[in-house]
């Protein structure tokens, strides 16, 4: 007798990070393009197989769509700690011509999130699971952060 175990499926609609995420996405679309998406279709382009981020190349300039998904999750960081927390939050992201370079979210006069970018082509993850725990890890240090220092975050 063998046993079927199902595997569960990760619910979208479950995940605080991954909706700040396709917030941040709806947010931008100027012309509506994305209105009729589902948003495990808006998210798709964040997930990329280990094996077929090696296959990107990095030479030349970091593609603009790809500075878009950069910005779009280090936004989604900065809006799941302003919800946390209440203090406005900003994301500087500096990328070199080279795909190197950093993120930062920060309050105030407060660095909540700082983060090295290396290869910033591939930028991307091996699964949903993967996007939402990393996200949903830099944004409870900045929300920590936040709360531990608050008065620097209201200057």
């Amino acid at each position: 007798m063998t046993v079927a175990t199902e595997t569960p499926t990760f619910n979208i609609a479950d995940a605080p990070f991954l909706q700040a995420i396709v917030q941040q996405i709806r947010a931008n679309d100027a012309y509506g393009t994305y209105r009729n998406w589902g948003d495990d279709l808006l998210l798709k382009p964040y997930i990329i197989p280990k094996k077929q981020r090696r296959e990107i190349p990095v030479e030349g300039e970091v593609d603009p769509i790809t500075v878009g998904r950069i910005l779009g999750f280090y936004r989604a960081i900065a809006a799941c700690i302003e919800t946390e927390t209440g203090q406005l939050s900003q994301v500087v992201v500096d990328l070199s011509h080279e795909g190197f370079g950093w993120a930062l979210v920060f309050s105030g006069r407060l660095i909540l999130v700082s983060k090295t970018l290396r290869d910033a082509h591939r930028f991307g993850f091996d699964s949903i699971e993967k996007l939402n725990a990393e996200g949903e890890k830099l944004a409870k240090k900045g929300v920590e952060l936040a709360r531990k220092y608050p008065e620097v975050c209201d200057i």
